[in-house]
């Protein structure tokens, strides 16, 4: 469903600045700073939709300006996944972030990012380890890298993400948090098609019998909150029925559906809220991951 632009003065605005260098963006941010201006920042790999678009529309609301940076970043792929592949349909994002009215788009070069010789990385805190880090384990650490390297150079008070990627949100706030990075990060819930799949840059690899099997997340993640809604707090027992659900849904290759402390990824034995419901799952040969928070 598309995303209502925030409410803003009806004024004209030009197109975003597009910078692709390290002194680019330097210029553009000494730009608005010297304007005292909040910034807020929405990292994305670009194949933009409105799971991005609702990030950009929250940071205009709670930011004076805007930049979007689109980099798809190289350390958080595995050999064998999907990094050559991911889509990069650059001039349809340029055109989405025109119509959002952003400021500044940061389009870098692996290069810029990953200068020659470049050999330091973030370790990633203690909640990385777990379900992603299981599945992928050098995926936080590429991610931990380049968002601090894009916190750096963008200088932005607030940093948008979405609730989708749930574990990557609480590693960027693990890592704020005790390496005493100077920004706030927001996150914004889910944004879902008509049908209910949560909405993905991979989704558009979805033939129609994978799109039917991928409804099997959001339907899962629905029985599984009514099982607790309505009492059941044995997670090992709703953890076997997400299993099954899952399954008999067609999904390909099921890595885990899980009930786990909200907090810590921590998986439970007894359902003691606030807790989190995470799938990822492979559809296909497209690996979709989803999840609702129970507060």
């Amino acid at each position: 469903m598309p995303i209502p632009e925030p409410e803003k003065a009806a004024t004209e605005k030009a197109a975003p600045e597009i910078v692709r260098t390290l002194y680019e963006l330097d210029m553009a941010i000494d730009h608005l700073r010297n304007k005292g201006q909040r910034i807020g920042l929405v990292p994305t790999m670009g194949a933009l939709h409105d799971g991005h678009l609702s990030l950009v529309h929250a940071s205009r609301r709670q930011c004076d300006s805007t930049i979007v940076s689109i980099f798809v970043n190289p350390t958080q792929f595995a050999p064998g996944e999907d990094l050559t592949r991911y889509p990069r349909p650059i001039e349809s994002d340029l055109r989405l972030l025109a119509d959002a009215h952003v400021d500044v788009v940061f389009i870098p070069a692996a290069n810029v990012i990953y200068p020659d010789g470049c050999t330091t990385a973030v370790d990633p805190p203690r909640v990385a380890a777990a379900l992603e880090g299981e599945s992928r384990p050098a995926h936080f650490r590429g991610v931990a890298t380049v968002v601090l390297k894009l916190f750096n150079l963008t200088r932005a008070d607030v940093a948008f993400f979405g609730q989708k990627d749930y574990q990557q949100s609480l590693v960027i706030r693990h890592m704020v948090r005790d390496l005493n990075v100077p920004i706030d990060i927001v996150v914004c819930p889910i944004v879902r098609d008509d049908d209910g799949l949560a909405l993905s840059s991979r989704n558009i690899f979805l033939g129609s019998t994978d799109r039917k099997a991928a409804l099997s997340l959001s339907r899962t993640l629905g029985m599984a909150e009514s099982m607790i809604r309505q009492g059941e707090n044995d997670a090992r027992i709703v953890m076997a029925e997400m299993t099954q659900a899952l399954i008999e849904g067609g999904v390909t290759e099921l890595d885990y559906a899980v009930v786990a402390d909200a907090d810590t990824l921590q998986w439970l034995d007894e359902v003691r809220l606030p807790v989190v419901l995470l799938i990822a799952a492979r559809v296909g040969t497209t690996r979709l991951i989803d999840n609702v928070v129970l507060n």
